[in-house]
């Protein structure tokens, strides 16, 4: 009976999983640009290294190294990969670091200083962050994981005291190979927790579309990261800022991702575009009126013969007022996917009236309007940009078969008027399109749209518009009020010199 229970349970858990809208996958074919983007940054980061002074004594020489700064880094080998369940994993060996320090030596009274170079040779590094959905459903990272070595060191001392800095060099290479290794691991540990992290706060998660609609990017839960790909799993959905708790529930296919060709894939599914129209919708956006001047000349005349009738029975102050030219969706516009395209279907009211100075409008007649719209989806930079294109248009009347017949001259006109008058408004709003979550300073390039059944996928190379640098310098600068994340690492694993 228990047995039974829970797994009654789980099914109702899963019956109440909320579907994702938006899938993103990031390949293996990605890492090798990110690895080289993160190099630089790493050795940045790893150039700022401060050691602290050492000091010793053996019999009557005393000496002090202090000012150890590093000079350079290279890093000849290293290899970024995915490791399941959550990590990202980067090994570098082989590196070296170059090193100047300033010396000084007493013997009794006698004193030796100066500045001089040494290097760190056979370091080896390997870091692991952790990925994880903050309570905002951001992703973050949550943990890094770091082992860090130095080999040896080489230093060539010089001068009168050559033969004592020779005997005490066992002494302070291997007193400096100790305070490097503990110095390399709370580097990065900061550099993931911290600098990664203001990166990644450069994500949009619940962010304005524009004046009237956001948009909703939460992870779902925690990314998933195989041995190929790394695949995070957004809301995807769209909500009326003056309703920010409104929510659609989504009911749409659940998009699938296969590829592994190209660097990332994206994938929408029908229930991303349904809650834009839906949030539109409600917030009244879907309604367009057009008054004297702006209802075309031709499309006029046409009106008030087609009228005429019911026009010369107005009083004579009426006759002449302006016309109206009203649409307003009566639901939701709907977006199909399928193999063959795209597809957007709208059901409007079309209202025809006078509107004369100082006095109420007088309506002429009232008709319903269906339209279908192919829909061309396109990434630009981070910008999922659409091009609608008017596939079928019918009016027809709500009151009377006969009536429907007698508007049949207005289709022409009307589509014309649609297609003149309203597809450019609608055109120029859907092209300005709407950011894809990724991080400040990335975009897309070379991508490819591919229809599913009940969800779109875009394969796309990545590129990096700005340097991981430029970006984290600058979020932080805008962001200093913000919480911080904890820079102090746990206890390190470097190796003990």
């Amino acid at each position: 009976m228990a047995l039974l229970g829970a797994l009654f349970l789980t099914l109702l858990a899963g019956a109440r999983a909320e579907l994702p809208g938006c899938k993103i996958r990031v390949t293996s074919k990605a890492l090798e640009l990110v690895k080289q983007e993160g190099l630089r940054f790493l050795e940045q980061e790893l150039e700022t290294i401060t050691i602290p002074d050492l000091q010793g004594r053996d019999g009557g020489f005393s000496y002090n190294i202090s000012e150890v700064k590093v000079t350079e880094l290279q890093l000849t080998s290293s290899e970024l990969h995915f490791q399941p369940e959550q990590e990202l994993i980067l090994d570098i060996a082989n590196a070296s670091l170059g090193l100047r320090f300033r010396r000084q030596l007493f013997y009794w009274f006698l004193y030796d200083g100066g500045y001089i170079n040494a290097s760190a040779e056979g370091m080896s590094i390997r870091t692991g962050l952790e990925l994880s959905q903050d309570p905002t459903g951001r992703i973050k990272v949550s943990n890094v994981s770091c082992q860090a070595s130095v080999s040896r060191m080489h230093m060539a001392f010089g001068g009168t005291f050559k033969k004592v800095y020779d005997f005490l060099s066992t002494f302070i290479t291997s007193g400096i190979r100790f305070l490097l290794n503990q110095q390399i691991c709370p580097v990065l540990y900061h550099a993931g927790m911290v600098l990664l992290n203001s990166l990644l706060d450069t994500v949009p998660v619940r962010s304005p579309v524009d004046e009237l609609v956001g948009i909703d990017y939460s992870l779902l839960k925690d990314p998933v990261v195989s041995t190929n790909n790394l695949d995070l799993e957004f809301r995807g959905s769209f909500f009326p800022l003056a309703e920010g708790n409104w929510s659609l529930l989504n009911q749409a296919v659940e998009p699938q991702l296969q590829e592994e060709e190209r660097m990332v894939y994206v994938a929408f599914s029908e229930f991303f575009f349904d809650s834009a129209m839906e949030s539109y919708f409600r917030t009244g956006a879907l309604h367009l009126s057009l008054v004297g001047d702006k209802v075309p000349h031709d499309l006029d005349m046409l009106l008030r013969a087609t009228y005429f009738g019911s026009i010369v029975l107005l009083t004579p102050a009426v006759i002449d007022a302006p016309l109206k030219l009203e649409l307003r969706a009566m639901a939701p516009p709907r977006c199909t996917i399928k193999p063959s395209g795209t597809t957007i279907s709208v059901t409007a009211s079309v209202t025809i009236a006078l509107v004369p100075t100082n006095q109420p409008e007088v309506e002429l007649t009232s008709m319903i309007m269906d339209a279908r719209f192919n829909a061309k989806m396109a990434l630009r930079g981070k910008a999922l940009r659409t091009q609608l294109d008017l596939r079928r248009f019918r009016i027809y009347s709500n009151q009377s078969a006969l009536e429907s017949l007698a508007l049949i001259p207005l289709q022409a006109p009307l589509r014309a008027m649609l297609q003149i008058g309203v597809m450019p408004i609608l055109n120029e709003r859907t092209w300005r399109g709407v950011q894809i979550p990724l991080p400040e300073g990335i975009n897309f390039v070379r991508e490819v749209v591919t229809n599913q059944a009940g969800y779109l996928t875009i394969g796309a190379d990545l590129h990096f518009a700005k340097g991981l640098r430029e970006v984290i310098d600058k979020n932080r600068r805008a962001s200093t009020r913000a919480p911080q994340a904890p820079s102090a690492p746990p206890p390190t694993s470097a190796a003990a010199a």
